[in-house]
């Protein structure tokens, strides 16, 4: 499939700069992908359409402050995006500078903070920090929330609150896992008491999620990989809902990515690993019956992911209306929900 595929006109107006004023206030798109058909709704709405029995897969990754600004020893201005913690003084890097880093070089980063330049994979840099010995807590410390390039406002104390899930509990995301960002702790009550189960797993979210795919046929775009972990109750709850005529409904494309990173041999796995699956139309999903996810980029491997899952030519058509209708788009942006259109 080629690249511009993928492409869609979005104006600048409806990418969303701030969240909504309440995280379940977003409007909801529902589209059914066997039908093709879709509907405007409230995202409010969404535990009517749960059954008992039903099983929600959240990604419980947490957002780190990973963003450090400094400058070279030369002088010149670095903004560091930190991509993997590696270790205790250790982590693998974006460096975004005028000139790019030289092996060897030290960073001088905010409040006096020194990282040292050890190497370099492709367009990250190995970086060892010193006098550290817990780089988590350093960037706590030190780091700033790593808003998406389209947002155009520096991080601030609503950034802080909102661009995390508040079931957010292992740290290592650089990116937030948006389709979660809707959820309040009142909407997981709801769903639990009408008897929907709540299963997690962990998928770090890298920045590699906003790089454009750069070549036209994409079956050349190689996925930057990520870390994932699906646990042994995840499982047993998504084994039971099948057994059980219960629906899979996967919060967002990381959870649905990494659940099907689990199924590639079969049946679904518990355990962690890296995952580099690339998903685009042809795909055979095995676990979920159901996506909930914002809209995505123009060109990019999520929305491509998104019409795997719902087909091509009806997230065209909900994308075109999402426009028409002014949804907002993007990380602050609305939601849709998805029923996977059939194999």
């Amino acid at each position: 499939m080629k690249l511009s595929d993928f492409d869609y006109d979005l104006p600048p107006g409806l990418i969303a700069q701030h969240p909504a004023r309440e995280r379940r206030a977003s409007r909801l798109l529902h589209l059914d992908g066997i039908t093709g058909t879709f509907v405007d709704r409230r995202f409010s709405e969404l535990p009517q359409w749960m059954q008992a029995g039903d099983v929600m897969v959240f990604n419980d990754t947490r957002v780190i402050r990973a963003r450090l600004a400094g400058r070279k020893q030369s002088g010149g201005k670095v903004e560091v995006l930190i991509e993997r913690v590696l270790g205790p003084d250790s982590a693998l890097a974006q460096v975004h500078a005028s000139r790019p880093p030289r092996i060897g070089s030290t960073l001088l980063l905010v409040d006096a903070v020194s990282a040292a330049v050890e190497d370099r994979r492709g367009e990250f840099y190995t970086l060892r920090f010193e006098d550290c010995n817990d780089v988590f807590a350093l960037l706590e410390r030190r780091g700033a929330v790593p808003l998406p390039p389209y947002i155009t406002h520096p991080a601030n104390a609503e950034d802080e609150a909102r661009y995390q899930t508040v079931y957010a509990r292992d740290p290592g995301a650089v990116a937030a896992p948006t389709a979660g960002l809707h959820f309040d702790r009142a909407m997981l009550d709801t769903l639990r008491t009408r008897g929907v189960r709540l299963a997690f797993i962990t998928l770090h979210v890298g920045a590699g999620t906003f790089q454009p795919v750069r070549v036209p046929d994409i079956s050349g775009h190689v996925m930057h990989g990520e870390w994932y972990r699906i646990p042994p109750e995840t499982v047993e709850a998504v084994v039971e809902a099948k057994k059980h005529s219960g629906r899979v409904l996967a919060v967002g494309s990381t959870a649905l990515r990494a659940l099907e990173a689990a199924a590639a041999g079969g049946g679904l796995k518990a355990g962690y690993g890296e995952t580099n699956l690339f998903i685009v139309p042809g795909f055979r999903f095995r676990v979920a019956e159901r996506l909930l996810t914002n809209f995505h980029l123009p060109k990019s491997t999520l929305l491509m992911l998104v019409a795997a899952f719902g087909g091509l030519d009806n997230i065209r058509r909900a994308y075109r209306h999402a426009v028409e209708a002014r949804y907002r788009f993007y990380s602050y942006g609305d939601a849709m929900l998805i029923e996977r259109q059939q194999d």
